[in-house]
């Protein structure tokens, strides 16, 4: 299988594969907001470039507050580093488990950094026949004495499903009793309707054995500047964390401009309201197709399973980008195969010229 099907958002590989420029592909791949990085944060960094001759606040305690205002987190419970994949590789190299549990399909990230620790892992499945939601009792039940890690993504990627924060509490509690870890990686909340149902944060001042993670790469657009935050009530955790990371991992221009976004209502209004919007308007096209099964979704993404053997998803990849138009072939999640594809929210431009493509290819 092309590297091109297997990773959302890698538009410089696709130029030299495909030798189509980078900046006339319409990325479905990437999951990023399609209102790009907020302009308050632009204007803002325009007007102080001076400070990349300065070094960061060592204690980040600005940007801190800034997160802890946007989250309800309090800020000495926050960590920042370069991008959450920064903190997510940290925190399993931290925690040292033996034995995780990844919730699946997921983002291949956590098995490599699991990998890379030492560490064995199993995959504990959202199954189709149960549109990929979560059996809880079957969860618990894996949860054993024998598992130090429990790593979930919420809304999960690429299924877009959610645990909610009841589930939650019960998983934390489960996992505290058997000394377990628990990560929870919500790097697509922001984007969900129902955020306060389904948020982990609140939890991590109750659960001292919690970790949340974001990042800003997918809600605020901004890949480029990696930056991310954890949230977790454990002080001897914390401290680890913080001696593992390298100084200063949050460049200068990375932590003025979170102070920015996270306080830009505006911006997180817009961007809720139109995913939202066109997330419904999509979900009601597909629903009347006969060719195709549109899972429901709590992200900016909507994955679909093909119902005809007359094309797969690869065979759609490379239809689409011949439109220079770039959608993910999900084959290469864990349970998934060559009929499921993921494509993310775009404008409404966007989204209505990718459905008339796909209605024309599976229909």
């Amino acid at each position: 299988m092309s590297l091109m099907h297997q990773h959302g958002g890698d538009l410089d590989a696709i130029q030299r594969m495909y030798g189509i420029p980078r900046e006339e592909i319409i990325d479905f791949s990437g999951n990023i907001n399609p209102l790009g990085f907020p302009e308050t944060a632009s204007k803002a960094l325009a007007e102080n470039l001076h400070i990349i001759s300065t070094y960061p606040d060592k204690q980040y305690t600005a940007l801190r507050n800034a997160i802890g205002s946007y989250t309800g987190a309090t800020p000495k419970h926050i960590v920042v580093g370069n991008g959450s994949t920064e903190l997510i590789s940290t925190f399993i190299q931290t925690v040292q488990a033996k034995n995780a549990i990844i919730l699946g399909p997921a983002y291949s990230e956590y098995e490599r950094e699991i990998r890379l620790s030492g560490g064995e892992f199993t995959y504990f499945p959202l199954k189709e026949e149960e549109a990929f939601r979560l059996d809880l009792p079957a969860l618990l039940a894996a949860l054993t004495p024998e598992v130090g890690l429990f790593i979930a993504c919420n809304p999960n990627n690429p299924t877009g499903t959610v645990i909610r924060t009841d589930q939650m509490r019960q998983i934390l509690i489960h996992c505290h009793r058997i000394g377990a870890a628990v990560m929870i990686d919500e790097t697509y909340i922001e984007f969900s309707d129902i955020l306060p149902e389904i948020c982990a944060i609140p939890l991590a001042a109750e659960f001292d054995n919690l970790f949340v993670v974001r990042g800003t790469s997918k809600f605020f657009a901004a890949p480029g500047i990696r930056l991310g935050y954890g949230v977790s009530s454990n002080q001897t955790f914390l401290e680890r964390l913080k001696t593992n990371q390298d100084p200063w991992s949050v460049n200068s221009l990375a932590a003025f401009a979170g102070e920015y976004l996270f306080c830009d209502k505006a911006f997180h209004q817009a961007s809720q309201s139109l995913i939202s919007g066109e997330r419904k308007k999509a979900l009601a096209e597909l629903s009347t197709w006969k060719n195709v099964k549109a899972y429901p979704s709590e992200a900016n993404f909507i994955l679909l399973k093909l119902l005809t053997e007359r094309i797969t998803a690869a065979e759609l990849f490379e239809k689409l980008i011949i439109k220079k138009l770039l959608i993910r072939d999900a084959s290469t999640f864990a349970f998934l195969d060559e009929s499921y594809l993921r494509f993310c929210i775009l404008s409404p431009e966007h989204n209505a010229l990718l459905l008339r493509e796909l209605k024309h290819w599976i229909e």
